[in-house]
């Protein structure tokens, strides 16, 4: 399945955001991209561009495609809730997010290639759909031959701090899924209830 493979600084100048996380090329030139980039007179963005621009940062930082994140979103607005909580609280819930919210990757991409390889066990049966969504109660671990991958050991030495809804067992090398986060446990910038105003043209 396509993905962008393109310049990651590009795109954090494109939003204004580091959102691939830390970029010591985003922190030198946090102006929009292009030739004109720091002195371009830009058109003041209407409703509809910022709503289309927030929707664009939240599928390049979470690594979905248009038509993922629109099944996505059909599926969050059938359920009971505030359509953008939940929106984000399956898209955090995926597979490969998860993977790299455990620290078993160092990001995102790395996460989906892990899973992807089958490299990670979800309720001890391996896994490989990075979209696989997961639900309370549900364990997600390195494969036994897989604990000693230097792609896994040097991202869980780096000992990321492990947000409420998630719990890790260092010794078996599994983490497991404790609720659905709330929206204060979800530290992206990102503005859903925008998102949701888009698709509900």
């Amino acid at each position: 399945m396509a993905r962008y493979i393109g310049p990651k600084t590009k795109i954090s100048r494109k939003f204004g955001d580091s959102i691939y996380g830390s970029d010591k090329y985003f922190e030198k030139k946090n102006y929009p991209p292009g030739q004109h980039g720091l002195n371009k007179k830009r058109k003041k963005p209407t409703e509809y561009g910022l709503q289309l621009a927030e929707k664009q940062k939240a599928k390049y930082t979470y690594g979905i495609l248009e038509r993922q994140f629109r099944n996505i979103f059909k599926k969050a607005s059938r359920k009971s809730g505030i359509t953008g909580e939940v929106l984000l609280q399956f898209i955090e819930t995926r597979l490969d997010n998860v993977v790299y919210r455990l620290g078993i990757a160092p990001t995102r991409a790395a996460a989906r290639q892990l899973v992807s390889h089958r490299h990670i066990v979800v309720n001890g049966e391996v896994i490989n759909i990075p979209s696989y969504a997961l639900k309370p109660g549900f364990v997600v671990g390195v494969r036994e031959r897989s604990k000693t991958l230097e792609v896994i050991t040097d991202a869980l030495a780096a000992n990321r701090s492990l947000l409420p809804w998630l719990e890790w067992d260092e010794e078996k090398m599994a983490g497991k899924v404790l609720n659905y986060p709330q929206r204060d446990e979800i530290p992206e910038n990102i503005n859903e209830q925008v998102i949701v105003e888009l698709y509900s043209k």
